[in-house]
């Protein structure tokens, strides 16, 4: 099970028994909002703004479904990092056929890639918001920008200053729903009550992948294994597990309250209104903030967009040096020329599909799309890991869990099944 070998060089990784106290659990807090990052990210600020102005509090329902989906994928694909010390990719191809495993793994540096494509867009259309530097040129710095950062490790004196910030602009939209006119009946019902009208198939997708992102299900089971401590004994891996969960459970609700207030700011504002066609025009979202200081809300959200690039690219590169890494049997390390080159190719890969692109806001919509598409691969490839005794020992995944995670599965490749379907025969 829990590889002895495994050397987490870029983690600080600790030799020591936790502490179970209350306070202990706060200072566990941590992987998840890291994962938070992700799915707050520029694709979804366009997937949730798009979604809400174009069919108001009607797709409310699927960031809930998808955050309940999340929160299982994430604490189960969790679960094997903590109790194997590999992350998803490398027990991918420890475990599973080569002829299958390496198919899938490449599939996922690809959605690594068209993560970091948003992410990129998002902060590139930030510098073009406050600096008016080209889409092109303000992408290009933005990538030279995550690289230095990461290949220096020097992001992580920053880090908490971008969630920082991140969070913040997630508080305002939390914030401003209560200054704006909004049907908290209708809202609250289409939470729940799933709907599709017609024509909104490819932004429901969007939605969805943008909230349960492949990149993160690695990343989560890479970045977990920053906490270890001492993991031979099963007391000790029994409560890791139980801070895990207060962490995930902790950021992804935080990510669902935002998530939820950029569609009903985007209904409140937009609906049956003006019709978003950039992410330039969500500025707008702001104005009951700022009142009548238009350039003050502009400032505020093309800052924010910025930070939120930013930091979400940071966590796209990792991912994609996880998955690079993972594909030779190696744990992320960023002097190790594989993780580097899997954080190459996710930004620069990223950055190369930029400059063929003619509208950056169907851009960043369309790589939400295409996460989507990969999601039922990488979900089927972590429960039939999750659920192996072979890998997971006595923490393989429970009858029940097995059923649960199957359904999700089988919801996520519905969607992209029925996806496909309306792009093809409408």
């Amino acid at each position: 099970m829990l590889n002895p070998f495994r050397l987490l060089k870029d983690f600080n990784t600790k030799d020591h028994k936790p502490g179970f106290g209350a306070l202990d659990i706060l200072k566990y807090i941590g992987p998840g909002l890291l994962v938070t990052v992700g799915f707050t990210d520029p694709g979804n600020w366009a997937a949730n703004i798009a979604a809400g102005s174009g069919y108001g509090y009607t797709l409310l329902w699927i960031v809930t479904l998808s955050t309940i989906m999340l929160i299982v994928l994430q604490h189960n694909v969790a679960h094997l990092g903590i109790a194997t010390g590999y992350c998803l990719a490398e027990a991918a191809v420890i475990y599973i056929n080569p002829k299958i495993s390496k198919p899938i793994l490449s599939f996922a540096v690809l959605a690594s890639v068209a993560t970091s494509l948003a992410e990129i867009l998002g902060g590139a259309i930030a510098l073009q918001m406050l600096f008016n530097v080209p889409i092109k040129i303000g992408a290009l710095l933005v990538t030279i920008f995550v690289i230095i950062m990461l290949f220096t490790n020097s992001y992580r004196k920053i880090e908490k200053w971008i969630i920082g910030f991140v969070s913040l602009i997630g508080l305002a939209f939390l914030y401003e729903m209560f200054l704006v006119d909004v049907d908290w009946v209708k809202a609250g019902i289409s939470c729940v009550k799933p709907s599709i009208p017609e024509g909104s198939m490819l932004l429901l997708m969007s939605v969805l992948g943008a909230v349960v992102m492949p990149h993160n299900l690695f990343l989560h089971s890479e970045i977990i294994q920053s906490r270890q401590w001492n993991l031979e004994e099963e007391k000790v891996i029994n409560k890791q597990m139980k801070f895990e969960f207060a962490d995930t459970l902790f950021s992804m609700i935080i990510g669902w309250a935002i998530n939820s207030a950029m569609i009903i700011m985007a209904a409140a504002t937009f609906f049956n209104g003006t019709k978003v066609y950039e992410l330039q025009q969500a500025k707008s979202l702001l104005d009951p903030l700022f009142g009548t200081n238009a350039s003050g809300a502009s400032v505020f959200f093309a800052v924010a967009l910025l930070f939120s690039g930013i930091a979400s690219s940071i966590t796209s590169a990792m991912a994609g040096g996880s998955i690079v890494s993972g594909m030779f049997k190696e744990p992320y390390n960023i002097k190790d020329s594989h993780s580097r080159t899997g954080i190459l190719v996710s930004l620069l890969g990223a950055l190369l599909i930029v400059f063929f692109i003619g509208d950056p806001f169907k851009g960043l919509v369309l790589s939400q799309v295409f996460l989507s598409i990969q999601l039922p691969f990488t979900v089927i490839t972590q429960v039939y890991l999750t659920s192996s005794k072979k890998v997971m020992g006595k923490y393989a995944n429970s009858r029940f869990l097995i059923v649960i995670l199957s359904v999700i599965a089988i919801v996520v490749t519905y969607l992209n099944f029925k996806l496909l379907f309306d792009i093809i025969f409408r």
